[in-house]
């Protein structure tokens, strides 16, 4: 071989896109042998066949073949061993493909909910007025509160939850929370487009009272703004909102709302 067809472990590492410790690993499992070996310092040299190998190695075990595998497909000279294992992999690569595919889209819907959340003072721990306008929301039909699971993808719950002929009549916001009424408590989504349909309901316009908790506090601090509400205002509100506040990936707070006048 001519010097200029022989490159050293590290320059061939660099060219087919691996480090050399796995060519050296290739190497020990007789998986791709370097064309030389320095017989005084055990070197490796690689030759432009040997590359051919190992891109033959890094693209099948992209296609999500073993180790194993490939060693095999390399050594048959029976096409139709050849062609059952390529479709094999070809099929194993759609499935990771479409795995890919839907990770990709669940990073997406996270990157606009984040991007369109408004920054809260969470450091605010005194109760506070807010002017909210009216939201109807749908009352989920199994679920009583958010968990992670939920959260990450809660529109598919609640459109599975409506009748087929009406679900194109739906949209909704990203925005999500517990309605609390007479004791029974029910998740929801903000509709943002809607028709009559059981569990909608309307969360009026005007001013609440709020704080901000954690779900451990959340029943504590919705119990003290409905007795404030009562006590100070003269307020009789008959439901209390807990909408999500989210700051983090899977971290939420409550914005805890009771209502006090139109």
């Amino acid at each position: 071989m001519k010097d200029r067809e022989i490159f050293s472990i590290s320059e061939t590492a660099k060219i087919v896109g691996m480090t050399s410790e796995t060519l050296r690993h290739y190497d020990r499992i007789n998986l791709v042998r370097p064309s030389a070996t320095d017989e005084w310092t055990g070197y490796r040299r690689y030759s432009l066949d040997d590359m051919v190998r190992l891109n033959t190695v890094r693209i099948l075990r992209c296609m999500g073949m073993t180790l194993s595998e490939i060693r095999d497909i390399l050594s048959y000279e029976d096409f139709g061993k050849i062609t059952d294992a390529l479709q094999r992999a070809e099929k194993s690569a759609d499935d990771k493909i479409a795995e890919l595919t839907e990770a990709k889209a669940g990073i997406r819907r996270a990157m606009r909910q984040f991007e369109n959340k408004p920054c809260e003072d969470f450091t605010q721990t005194a109760p506070f007025e807010k002017v909210m306008p009216e939201r109807v929301v749908l009352l989920s039909d199994k679920h009583i509160g958010p968990s992670a699971d939920i959260l990450w993808n809660y529109h598919r719950h609640f459109y599975g939850q409506l009748p087929e002929n009406i679900r194109d009549d739906f949209r909704f916001e990203d925005a999500a929370g517990i309605y609390e009424r007479g004791g029974v408590r029910r998740m929801f989504a903000v509709c943002s487009k809607y028709r009559a349909a059981d569990g909608i309901t309307i969360l009026p316009r005007g001013t609440y009272l709020c704080a901000y908790c954690t779900d451990e506090e959340r029943e504590r601090t919705t119990a003290e703004l409905l007795a404030r509400a009562k006590n100070e205002y003269g307020a009789n509100p008959g439901f209390a909102a807990l909408t999500v506040i989210v700051t983090g990936i899977l971290k939420w707070r409550y914005r805890a709302e009771v209502f006090l006048h139109g």
